[in-house]
Formats: C-alpha cells, sequence, structure tokens
C-alpha cells in the first residue's frame, strides 16, 4: 500500500532523529542534546516523536500583542513536546533551526520520581504558539543548564552520570515552570480578556441550548473555541483564578441549574437534561458537592426566602 505523502515521518529512536539531522548517532541511546550549529539537514516539517522534545529557538512566533504594547520578550523561547506528538504541522517557525534540541526516551527516566513528575509538566501538551518566551536572563539560565548537559553528556559515562543528567533535567523543567507562571503574569490583561470570552462562550452554548444536542460544553471544546490548547488554558485560568478550566465550566454549570431551579417548573431531571447530563444523578451530586444542597433543597430555600 502506497504511503499517503501528508502522514507525518515517525521517529522510533533517537538513531532515527539524528538521521534526519544529518548528524552522527548519538553518543547515548536514551538522551541526546543536539546543538542547531552543526545541524547539516532541516528535519522534516510533520514528524510524530517517540520521545519528549526540548528546543530552543532564537525567533518563534506567538508574541502576543494587546491593545498597543506587546507582552513576550524578544529573546526567543522554548518549546515542548512529549511522545505522539505531531511536530511541524501547525510550528510557524518549522523554517527556524532550533540553537539547542533536547531529546529524552522515556526509557531514560524508568527508576527516577521524574518519569512519573514529568507528565504533570502541561507546557509539555502546550500547541506551538504557546511558546515559552525567555527574557535575556532567563535565556541565560536555561542556556547554562544546556551547556552543562552537554559537557556531562560528553564526559566519560561513571555510575553517577545518569542521575546528574536527570537533576539537571528537573532543574530545567523547574525554571520553565516558573518563567510560565511569570509568562502568565504578564499577560494578565489579555489573559482576563480571554477569562470573559470564555464565559460568554459558555453563556451562548446554554443560552442557545446547545447542551441539548452536545452535552456538558468539554475542555477541548472552549479551548478550540479560543484558540488554546487545553492544558495552555487550565494552567493560564489557573494562575489567575486557582481554579482549572474543568472547575469554570462547572461553576457556570451550576450556576445556570441555579437559575432553572429559581425560575422554572422543570423537575430537576429535566433541568439536568437541559444542561447537558446524560443521567440526573450525576447533576444532582456535582450540585451538592459545589452548593452543599440538592437540587430540591436549594429549590425549596429559595421558595422560603
Amino acid at each position: 500500500m502506497k504511503k499517503d505523502e501528508n502522514s507525518p515521518q515517525k521517529f522510533t529512536s533517537l538513531s532515527d532523529a539524528h538521521r534526519s539531522f544529518g548528524l552522527p548517532m548519538p553518543l547515548h541511546p536514551l538522551i541526546s542534546l543536539i546543538n542547531g550549529a552543526i545541524v547539516r539537514v532541516a528535519p522534516p516539517q510533520n514528524h510524530l516523536l517517540s520521545f519528549y522534545k526540548i528546543s530552543y529557538k532564537p525567533k518563534v512566533s506567538g508574541k502576543l500583542k494587546y491593545g498597543q504594547s506587546y507582552y513576550d520578550f524578544d529573546e526567543g523561547g522554548l518549546l515542548f513536546a512529549s511522545p505522539g506528538q505531531v511536530i511541524g504541522s501547525n510550528d510557524n517557525d518549522a523554517s527556524v533551526c532550533s540553537e539547542y534540541t533536547l531529546l529524552i526516551h522515556p526509557d531514560f527516566l524508568l527508576g527516577y520520581d521524574l518519569a512519573k513528575k514529568i507528565r504533570q509538566y502541561g507546557f509539555f501538551s502546550y500547541s506551538a504558539n504557546e511558546t515559552l518566551h525567555l527574557s535575556e536572563s532567563e535565556k541565560d539560565t536555561i542556556m547554562s543548564i544546556f551547556r552543562f548537559m552537554d559537557q556531562e553528556l560528553k564526559a566519560r559515562t561513571d555510575d553517577f552520570s545518569q542521575d546528574v543528567i536527570i537533576s539537571q533535567l528537573e532543574l530545567l523543567l523547574n525554571y520553565a515552570n516558573r518563567f510560565y507562571k511569570r509568562q502568565f503574569i504578564t499577560r494578565k490583561a489579555a489573559s482576563n480578556d480571554l477569562l470573559l470570552r470564555m464565559e460568554e462562550i459558555l453563556d451562548n452554548y446554554f443560552d442557545n441550548e446547545q447542551s441539548l444536542s452536545q452535552g456538558i460544553p468539554s475542555v477541548q471544546y472552549i479551548a478550540e473555541q479560543l484558540n488554546l490548547s487545553p492544558s495552555y488554558l487550565s494552567d493560564m485560568l489557573r494562575s489567575h483564578t486557582g481554579q482549572n478550566a474543568q472547575q469554570h465550566i462547572h461553576d457556570k454549570l451550576i450556576q445556570k441549574a441555579k437559575e432553572k431551579l429559581a425560575s422554572t417548573r422543570l423537575s430537576v431531571s429535566e433541568v439536568a437534561y437541559a444542561l447537558g447530563f446524560e443521567h440526573s444523578q450525576s447533576f444532582s451530586k456535582l450540585f451538592k458537592t459545589k452548593t452543599e444542597l440538592s437540587p430540591l433543597e436549594y429549590r425549596k430555600t429559595f421558595i422560603q426566602n
């Protein structure tokens, strides 16, 4: 069967990636740090990873303009990808060579807490236009970690080599977490605007009774309406409100439920169905969790008042 020309090229090993870059085989089969200055061949713009990838690019898209001001830096930025992601299809900077590219096979992390912890870093699920833009000092911090890892990978292997590299990788990820929180803060005005747009999307969803045919709005649906990845949307909201996207959706559900319970004669089951619940028990459980009252108890309290 002829292979689809539009299907992504799959990199199953670090050796595959090195061959694509026109480089010698990696020094270690499970981790590699590629210096962009020695890359001979541009990788395919549409490829599928089987490992984690962290790249620093000196020029990235996604700078955010709000009003007359830009809210990001000009010093380039970090892009993150996890196993199973397709890279390049939506990357407007695919033609810009990375200064450093760190590739980590999941097996390299086995036996370390980081093997599970790395899944908690939401930025591995962000899209290309949600790049971490770095200030000059932040760039210096990240570059120093890359350079240290480069020296360690090229040094003679001993019993502590993997421990040292894992610790440096954790340090890099912790700094990335800190710098993303800074980026959320510097984008506060734009984030407030996104929050208002999210509220409007949810209001329209329920007011137009989309819930009757489409069910409860998902985080994926809201993120698509805002042109964001679900992970970035939740992390941005958590940074500003303390709640993720799912919790915001639940709050809106309860708000709409209260309106229906207070102003209509709909039964609890009918209210649940109108809001997109398949089972009224799920609705009642969520309502009581949020309000400490059952839907009927809430309606009685409202009538008494």
